[in-house]
């Protein structure tokens, strides 16, 4: 056993990812064993080298060096290769939600300049995407990893043989500033942008988190990563940290699989969780604890750790739960709680050379707008405006468009996003702590809130709930028990089957607002005359 500890220097991170896995490689062995697939197929760094090089030899063809490629795949063996594979020959690998819908990948497409997409016959079989692929075959060429197996030409067979021996002969070597990956918003507010980071963005931030938690990883850590590569937070810190840090990643195909999940942990001996808050109560609640026994961290981030899913863990199994908190912008991770300076309530304290400034907000006290500035801040964004202009950042400044408040001892708090505040009476309300009262008084179930426009006072609350027989007398009679403003409160409850979530396990704020509109919308009065002409037209 190895304890993983690095003092971050920027200098380090000025390589490429391909070549922070060759570092790994090196530094942990190459007959190392680092990734163990949802088909249980398990790989060594070697494996891992050759099969990229082997693959992105093949790939290269009608595409060109700095191309962005589309990665359309799950979380897997297969993903990763194909990530490397394209990094490993100079193209930039597109990783696209397959939960988007066509709108919004065709959208993506027009922005990156996409115009190949790699994906699997299997994975687009077994989840049912051939509406989805028939509906982009005009836009782009879907090339297929099956099929590229079985025409692997000498030249590729080649590269995959040499390339892990001579690295430096097949491998390109772009600028450590050039765009390394590319992702997507998910286009909630509009249409989906482009995130280009470049490969010092993302291994920078793998360096500032092991920077971070100095001592707390092990060589022997086994990282279960069920979260999407097409989300920054499940490919830096689901996958990346555990390949350049030495640790095997377990791979699982999709979050949803609430039941599969916990088994799949507790056979596999994983010792450290990736999740959301959503995903991390839905595997506790369906398990028994035993099979998370063996975990030592569930490191959540994305979106806010509710109070009940700390109790419903600690009732249930020993593990500590550290939160944290980013944005795709910043490769992702921004902030995280520390063993031994965990600080529930917070997402702990900023990365190592990070630069933090906070903007005033009119109508919020001792807290502001945060704006970030560092080494893990991406080069800029992609718009369908202007398809593959990179859009740089004034300054080089990330504005998160959260409301973050620090404490004395660095501690950040998120009070919510700008456009989750409602105003009231001249006041700001922020409507995640409407959702916390709600989830306080009925915390086995979902609740969102929207404002809508209200001819009084401005804006309005409302909560959904999947709760069917919430009532507002209820959280009225908590919240003067325990202090809360009524300002806080809805001023009505809307039940639902459920609450809109995106791929990823966030909140899908752009649906809830919808849904919530859509509920508040009068209802038409339906007069005697317009009952009778209905009848009419019924008995016709």
């Amino acid at each position: 056993m190895t304890t993983i500890t690095a003092d971050f220097d920027v200098r380090s991170a000025q390589q490429s990812v391909f070549a922070a896995l060759l570092e790994a490689r090196g530094k942990y062995g190459g007959k190392r064993e680092i990734i163990h697939d949802a088909d249980d197929r398990k790989l060594t760094y070697n494996d891992l080298v050759q099969a990229s090089f082997a693959l992105g030899s093949a790939l290269r063809k009608g595409t060109k060096s700095g191309e962005a490629v589309g990665v359309l795949l799950p979380t897997g063996a297969g993903a990763v290769i194909a990530f490397f594979a394209l990094n490993a020959f100079g193209r930039v690998p597109a990783m696209l939600n397959f939960t988007a819908g066509a709108r919004n990948l065709k959208a993506a497409f027009k922005a990156g300049q996409i115009k190949t997409v790699v994906t699997a016959h299997r994975f687009i079989d077994v989840g049912g995407l051939d509406d989805l692929v028939s509906q982009l075959e005009d836009e782009v060429d879907f090339v297929y990893l099956e099929d590229v197996r079985e025409n692997l030409g000498l030249r590729d067979k080649l590269a995959g043989g040499l390339g892990p021996l001579m690295p430096w002969v097949f491998r390109a070597k772009p600028s450590h500033n050039a765009a390394g990956v590319i992702l997507f918003t998910s286009g909630t507010e509009g249409d989906p942008k482009g995130v280009v980071l470049s490969h010092v963005n993302v291994v920078a931030n793998v360096k500032q988190i092991l920077a971070h938690v100095p001592d707390a990883l092990t060589t022997d850590d086994t990282v279960f990563n069920p979260l999407p590569t097409f989300h920054c937070f499940g490919l830096t810190a689901g996958a990346l940290l555990p390949l350049f840090g030495g640790m095997k990643a377990v791979f699982h195909p999709s979050p949803l699989h609430v039941k599969e999940i916990p088994k799949r942990i507790e056979d596999t001996k994983s010792t450290l969780l990736f999740a959301t808050d959503t995903f991390l109560s839905q595997y506790v609640r369906a398990s028994s604890g035993e099979e998370l026994s063996k975990l030592r961290f569930a490191i959540c981030g994305a979106e806010r750790v509710r109070d009940e899913t700390r109790q419903l863990v600690k009732r249930k199994c020993e593990l500590e739960i550290l939160e944290g908190y980013g944005a795709t912008e910043a490769s992702p991770v921004l902030a995280v709680n520390q063993p031994g300076a965990n600080r529930p309530g917070t997402v702990g304290r900023a990365l190592p050379g990070l630069e933090l400034f906070f903007e005033p907000v009119p109508g919020i006290n001792s807290a502001g707008r945060m704006k970030v500035r560092g080494p893990n801040v991406m080069s800029g964004y992609l718009q369908i405006d202007k398809p593959g202009v990179i859009q740089p950042l004034d300054g080089g400044w990330h504005d998160t468009g959260d409301v973050v408040s620090r404490d004395d001892e660095g501690y950040l708090t998120i009070r919510g996003r700008i456009k989750r505040f409602a105003k009231i009476g001249g006041e700001m309300v922020s409507l995640a702590v409407v959702e916390n009262c709600a989830s306080a008084v009925w915390p086995d179930h979902d609740h969102a809130a929207a404002s809508i426009p209200d001819p009084r006072k401005g804006e309005q609350i409302v909560l959904l709930s999947t709760n069917a027989e919430a009532d507002r007398s209820e959280l009225v009679a908590w919240a003067q028990t325990h202090g809360v403003s009524e300002l806080s409160l809805p001023r009505k409850i809307y039940h639902v089957d459920e609450v809109p979530v995106l791929g990823t396990g966030k909140m899908d704020l752009g649906g809830i607002q919808h849904l919530a509109a859509e509920l508040s919308a009068p209802k038409p009065e339906i007069t005697a005359e317009a009952s009778e002409d209905a009848q009419a037209t019924t008995d016709s």
